[in-house]
């Protein structure tokens, strides 16, 4: 984030009041799976999701308009609601899968994460109501090293330094993923050539245009590389942006410190 101008096409869309639980359990026969994403500091790719799904990173989309989230990987696991499968700008959304589970019944659940507050929150959806794509590309920022690195099919393809948050406006930690592609009207502007949103927030900027949602953004200002200057989000001078415009929704981008 640069400045309290609107960053109007990232405006986040959904619903008022939602509520979701990170670890249930209830009815439900674990497959072998992945707690969650691995370590950071391991340079995470989702795996061992067991017969569910193959080995590697998948997201899911919605097969209508709107995906029906659920509390647990069981229809029994208490409240459900609507999630709109498109972004603000239109875009159908990737979720990114971390486990995946087996009901009593024997029908596959997905969990995914959810972009929205707070980070990293998840639910569940039947695997039937989503189709699958396996993402081969990930994000690491390392905000003690002040760098992104770009991998694809495990090989480092880019590394840039970049700008990162303000001591009093920090870029959160943890495991988030690309939640739109914004093409910017002008490379001088306040996002540069291209914005990555995604689907985590700033922890303290809440009144934020978009509530504050972060974004892996261009800038103009090369001495913004190496440097604490931004409202949370990661700024990429716009020559090395350019290199990312193609990042797929749904990929990977685990901040840590």
């Amino acid at each position: 984030m640069t400045s309290r101008r609107p960053f109007a096409l990232l405006l986040v869309v959904c619903l008022a009041a939602v509520g979701c639980s990170r670890d249930v359990t209830t009815d439900v026969t674990p497959v072998r799976v992945a707690a969650a994403i691995s370590s950071p500091a391991a340079e995470p790719s989702l795996v061992a999701l067991g017969p569910v799904l193959p080995q590697g990173t998948f997201v899911a989309r919605a097969r209508t308009p709107n995906l029906t989230i659920w509390n647990g990987p069981a229809t029994s696991s208490g409240r459900k609601w609507n999630f709109s499968s498109r972004n603000a700008v239109g875009q159908p959304l990737s979720f990114l899968i971390t486990t995946a589970a087996r009901d009593q019944s024997g029908d596959a659940w997905l969990r995914i994460l959810l972009p929205i507050r707070p980070n990293e929150a998840a639910g569940w959806v039947r695997k039937d109501d989503v189709t699958l794509r396996r993402v081969d590309q990930r994000i690491v920022v390392d905000l003690s090293e002040r760098s992104l690195r770009y991998f694809s099919d495990g090989e480092l393809v880019d590394r840039f330094a970049v700008g990162i948050g303000r001591p009093e406006t920090p870029t959160a930690t943890g495991t988030f993923y690309i939640w739109a592609q914004v093409p910017q009207a002008s490379a001088s502007g306040p996002y540069g050539v291209f914005a990555l949103g995604l689907s985590g927030f700033s922890p303290v900027l809440k009144d934020w245009p978009g509530g504050g949602r972060m974004a892996i953004h261009g800038t103009s200002n090369p001495g913004d590389r190496g440097q604490m200057v931004s409202h949370g989000c990661v700024r990429v001078f716009n020559e090395d942006m350019l290199d990312l415009r193609r990042v797929p929704l749904g990929t990977p981008v685990v901040i840590q410190t």
